[in-house]
This record gives C-alpha cells, sequence and structure tokens, in this order.
C-alpha cells in the first residue's frame, strides 16, 4: 500500500528554485511530512494557445498532473521572477490547468499554498504577482513567503516555519 502526498513543491526552473524545492523537500522528510517535487522543466506542456483549446485538446500530460495536484493535500511553489513577474513555464502550466475543466477555480478553490523564490533580486514582483493569481483563482495562499538570492540565501528556520503553517492549514469545501 502506498502512502499519501500530502505535499507537492512545485518547482518552475531547473536550478536554483529546484535547489530550493530540494530544501523545502529535506525540510519536510525532517518534519515527517510525505512529500515530493513536481519539476515543471521535467514536462513537454505545450503552449496554453485558445484556437487549441476550442478544440477541447487538454494535454493528457496537464490530465495526470491535475489529478495528483487534486490528490495532494497542500502545495508550495518555487518560482524565478522573470521580468518581473511570473515565469512563462508557470504561468502556462496555471493556464492550462484552468481551462482544463468546467470551472477554472475547481482545482484552486480552497487550495492551501505556499510561494516562494530564489530570484536575482528579491523577487517580490513575483511573489505578489503569483499571490495575487493564486487569490484570484480561490487559493489559500500562506502570509509568509520566502524570498532568497545569491546574497540574502535560503533561512531554514524559515523554511520550517512556512512548512509548519502551511501543514496547519486545511483544504476548505464548497457545497
Amino acid at each position: 500500500m502506498t502512502s499519501k502526498t500530502n505535499l507537492i513543491i512545485i518547482s518552475s526552473s531547473n536550478g536554483k528554485n529546484l535547489e530550493l524545492s530540494k530544501k523545502f523537500l529535506d525540510k519536510s522528510n525532517e518534519l515527517k511530512i510525505s512529500s515530493e517535487i513536481l519539476d515543471l522543466t521535467e514536462f513537454n506542456i505545450p503552449l496554453y494557445n485558445p484556437r487549441v483549446h476550442s478544440t477541447n485538446k487538454i494535454p493528457n500530460e496537464i490530465l495526470a498532473l491535475k489529478k495528483k495536484l487534486f490528490e495532494t493535500e497542500k502545495w508550495i511553489i518555487c518560482a524565478p521572477e522573470y521580468n518581473g513577474s511570473i515565469p512563462p513555464i508557470l504561468s502556462n502550466f496555471i493556464a492550462w490547468l484552468s481551462v482544463s475543466g468546467d470551472d477554472f477555480r475547481d482545482l484552486f478553490n480552497g487550495q492551501p499554498i505556499a510561494i516562494a523564490t530564489f530570484s536575482g533580486g528579491p523577487g517580490i514582483e513575483l511573489l505578489t504577482a503569483l499571490r495575487i493569481q493564486l487569490a484570484h483563482l480561490g487559493s489559500q495562499v500562506v502570509g509568509r513567503h520566502l524570498s532568497a538570492n545569491y546574497s540574502k540565501p535560503a533561512d531554514e528556520n524559515t523554511i520550517e516555519d512556512i512548512l509548519k503553517r502551511l501543514m496547519q492549514m486545511n483544504r476548505l469545501t464548497f457545497s
């Protein structure tokens, strides 16, 4: 019998944010939280295009990943800041997830999510844009985030605090 994954750590780069994801994974293992990393760079997700979507052709990879995310209680998103906003790979992924059902919010609505970044600068624009987008989709975004860069490495105590805050949250259900 396989154990249920309680936490998925979504990495939207194969560089420093994947390293940051691994720090969250290591700390979650220390805290006995069943977790895994979902590295978006490992998938060949096509660019969202409304013409493709209008033919109801949702990529099988998106459907499988959406099912996995529905089955996971909590998420952390680790993403770099790109041009003052959300990186294309993550924006594209969220776009596909939001159009892959009858309700664009169904996957995100009530979902506990923490956000973190390793960026060239403070990453505040990414964290703000991502928080706004996730809140618009109905997610519960943890109040504390992690912002790391070359001059300010990720603090292990912050990682632990974010994990503990996230694990206290439950997905909201709506009838």
